[in-house]
């Protein structure tokens, strides 16, 4: 199971969702059901084993129906998400709980990384994909990208139980590096809950893993390059832990992709200090929040950080290839 690249970003809501499924008897009591659909701009394919084909496919079928709940609550597409009525009116009172616990654990992540894992930077997400994007399209100028930078700050974003308030005027937060991780944690919950324990759940490189794969083998990821199509640099054995990737391949706005999704909080500017990050970690949210501080952080900085947090591995490739590994990250063939 590979970390594919994502499709787009924003948990933008999938029309008639169709799933695909596949079951396949690996001995006299399991089968392994692997039930894929669209959703998040990606696809989210889950694998279980179990003893019934069709007790796996109505669990399965419960933690989809979970995603789409969460996917209303944190589009920033949808008019009617409560995360887009936060954006359009800078406050927002009795907050679903979902929302107010990632935005409080992105605050968290902002603190634990120096600031790094930023999720004030929707002003200038939103400027360089209208820039690029509109009708004309061109590079933001200077001056377009200061006045973006002066909404940015995770120290204005305050979030209690009862309300969330940005407080400058034409603030936004993204909540894209974190709440597909949060998603994929909520999927891996509603599977554990319906007596489902071994799986892996892939949402387009966002990656949950529990137990074991068919003969007790553990499950195998195959970390993405973005420059080598078809090609791992490395393989990963992944049990009861997570696995996210982020680089600026995922979406990029301009030809040169010097404009991507993943933004420096400090510039205002897109980084491009790695081809890609990866990170292991005991959730998927965690995975996804570091990934993202990783590919924001100049190599030493990402790989102290990840030395510093227990459970946490990380692997981060050049542009020419090059891997710059943490102490503890361990590949399937060694």
């Amino acid at each position: 199971m590979n970390l594919a690249p994502l499709l787009d970003l924003g948990f933008e809501r999938t029309d008639n969702p169709s799933v695909a499924t596949e079951a396949r008897r690996v001995d006299r009591r399991t089968v392994l059901v692997t039930s894929s659909r669209p959703a998040m701009g990606t696809l989210v394919a889950v694998s279980a084993l179990g003893r019934t084909e069709g007790h796996i496919e109505e669990v399965i079928g419960r933690a989809f129906e979970e995603m789409d709940r969460l996917i209303g609550i944190f589009s920033r597409f949808d008019a009617t998400s409560p995360l887009r009525a936060l954006n359009d009116a800078g406050r927002l009172v009795g907050p679903p709980p979902e929302l107010a616990y990632v935005v409080a654990r992105a605050l968290r992540y902002h603190a634990i990384t120096g600031g790094a894992f930023d999720l004030s930077v929707e002003p200038l997400v939103n400027l360089f994909r209208h820039r690029l994007r509109g009708p004309d399209p061109r590079v933001p100028s200077d001056g377009e990208i200061a006045d973006a930078l002066a909404l940015v700050g995770a120290q204005h974003v305050t979030v209690s139980e009862r309300a969330i308030h940005l407080d400058r005027r034409g603030m936004g937060i993204t909540l894209d590096g974190i709440a597909k991780g949060y998603i994929v944690d909520a999927i891996a919950g509603a599977l554990a809950r319906g007596s489902v324990r071994g799986f892996l759940i892939n949402a387009g490189g966002d990656i949950r893993t529990s137990g074991t794969r068919e003969g007790g083998r553990p499950w195998t990821v195959g970390v993405w390059d973005p420059a080598a199509s078809g090609a791992f640099p490395d393989i990963v054995h992944v049990t009861d832990a997570a696995v996210a990737t982020s680089g600026g391949y995922e979406i990029a706005f301009d030809p040169d992709r010097r404009f991507h999704h993943i933004v420096d909080g400090t510039t205002g500017r897109s980084p491009n200090h790695h081809a890609s990050a990866s990170v292991i970690a005991p959730t998927a949210m965690a995975a996804d929040a570091l990934a993202t501080a990783l590919f924001v952080l100049e190599a030493t900085r990402g790989l102290s950080l990840v030395e510093s947090l227990a459970g946490c591995e990380c692997l981060m490739l050049d542009h020419d290839g090059r891997q710059l590994r943490s102490s503890g990250w361990r590949s399937a063939e060694e």
